[in-house]
């Protein structure tokens, strides 16, 4: 299977300035960097990774990654070799400095985290007095420097109430997405108690209307729950959601690396697939067994039975934390499959992650530019870019052209970077 690592999550450390309750990776303000990778063996493995994919999406994150000094030049070698880079970060300590350096390294946008408006919540939940106002303090930054910023929150039983103003609220701020978590049991999430099968259900079904209402202005998606594909796919078939090539794209388009160079399926799913620090990321990506079992193997339980498998399949990393097994079915899904044999796809051609074929003649300075795209979404901008090219009845697309579709989209990008240009 020619599968390609369109995005690659990388915990560069487990130190952190908070002890977030529900951290994966359990860091914190006791870790060192006594085993993470020195600055020289990051650049290499930034080679390696271009090697296999010259244009990945690189997320570059913690424990929280701007406690690394080096986290700018990372950034700027991986950017400025092809690699489409972003940062994640807890956002309490994005000064205006910070944010000019990230900016100057060629870094595409950051995620910060929210989890509640209420600060006896958040600063609670991430063990730190006066994180919420640091954070909101930090947006208006970021929005200052015109640098663009996901918001992302855990959904636990403490905020679901609250949802609803959250994304309303990161809309207003001027979020490009709400990206809503939901917990995986690893780390320090193993001590938390979940969300029911039923509270998912809701909780989807709402992110999955909002997704609708909030198109063309903001992204709402879900992560590490994919039945929230199910969800779309129910009550808006034509949704851009669906775009997305495979279920749950862990070991098959998407994996993490450890600050200590391990390499594994994602971030909440910690077996290993192999170590960067004797292998070569491309051995590890190609060869690994767990990679294999992940691309190859049955789903088991209803996950395998469930006529949606092809655009949800369940969460890879849940089923291993629950049952042991990276195939075995999500626990946190209500759904029942109907026993029908037909697996429902998505309706479109192309999808993330896939190729496209042009039809019509593009200038070399056109593909040139589509060329910096990250990979995984570059054939449906090219898809899109086609169709609106025919509708106007143009048969070359030339950077002119470009720049038109750019604004006639809802939202003005003119004022935004490329990266989140192309999933709107």
């Amino acid at each position: 299977m020619n599968l390609v690592p369109h995005v690659i999550a990388w915990n560069l450390t487990r130190r952190c300035n908070l002890e977030c309750a529900h951290c994966y990776i359990s860091a914190g303000p006791s870790e060192s960097a006594a085993a993470e990778l020195d600055t020289a063996a990051c650049v290499d493995i930034v080679d390696q990774l271009l090697a296999v994919n010259p244009a990945p999406l690189l997320i570059l994150s913690g424990g929280e990654p701007l406690l690394r000094p080096d986290l700018g030049e990372i950034a700027h070698y991986a950017c400025a070799n092809g690699a489409t880079v972003v940062v994640g970060t807890n956002g309490t300590l994005l000064t205006e400095e910070r944010i000019a350096a990230l900016t100057d390294a060629g870094v595409r946008g950051v995620a910060v985290s929210v989890d509640s408006l209420r600060p006896s919540y958040h600063d609670n939940f991430r063990h730190g007095r006066g994180a919420l106002a640091d954070v909101q303090a930090a947006l208006a930054r970021l929005r200052a420097a015109r640098l663009d910023f996901i918001v992302q929150t855990t959904v636990t039983k403490g905020n679901r109430a609250e949802l609803e103003r959250l994304v309303a609220w990161s809309a207003d701020e001027g979020a490009v997405s709400f990206n809503c978590y939901f917990l995986v049991p690893t780390g320090r999430g193993a001590a938390l108690s979940d969300l029911t099968p039923a509270d998912y259900e809701a909780v989807l079904a709402d992110l999955a209307r909002w997704e609708g209402a909030y198109r063309g202005r903001m992204l709402v998606r879900a992560k590490c729950a994919p039945h929230f594909m199910r969800l779309v796919h129910q009550t808006d078939p034509e949704s851009p959601v669906l775009n997305y090539e495979t279920r749950c794209p862990c070991g098959t388009q998407y994996c993490r690396i450890t600050p200590d160079g391990k390499v594994t399926p994602c971030p909440y799913l910690p077996e290993v697939a192999g170590d960067l620090r004797s292998q070569r990321f491309a051995d590890v990506w190609r060869s690994s067994p767990l990679f294999r079992r992940l691309r190859e193997g049955p789903l088991q339980g209803k996950c395998g039975a469930c006529e949606y498998r092809a655009v949800c399949g369940g969460c890879r990393a849940r089923g291993f934390a629950l049952e042991g097994d990276v195939l075995a079915a999500d626990p946190s899904c209500l759904y029942q499959p109907t026993g029908d044999t037909a697996v429902i796809e998505p309706a479109r051609a192309v999808r993330y992650g896939g190729d496209f074929q042009p039809a019509l003649a593009w200038t070399p300075a056109a593909r040139e530019r589509v060329a910096r795209i990250p990979s995984f979404v570059r054939g449906v901008v090219m898809e899109r870019v086609e169709a609106w090219a025919r509708r106007q009845g143009r048969r070359e697309v030339t950077p002119e052209l470009l720049a038109e579709v750019r604004r006639a989209l809802p939202i003005d990008f003119s004022k935004k970077r490329p990266f989140f240009v192309a999933d709107s």
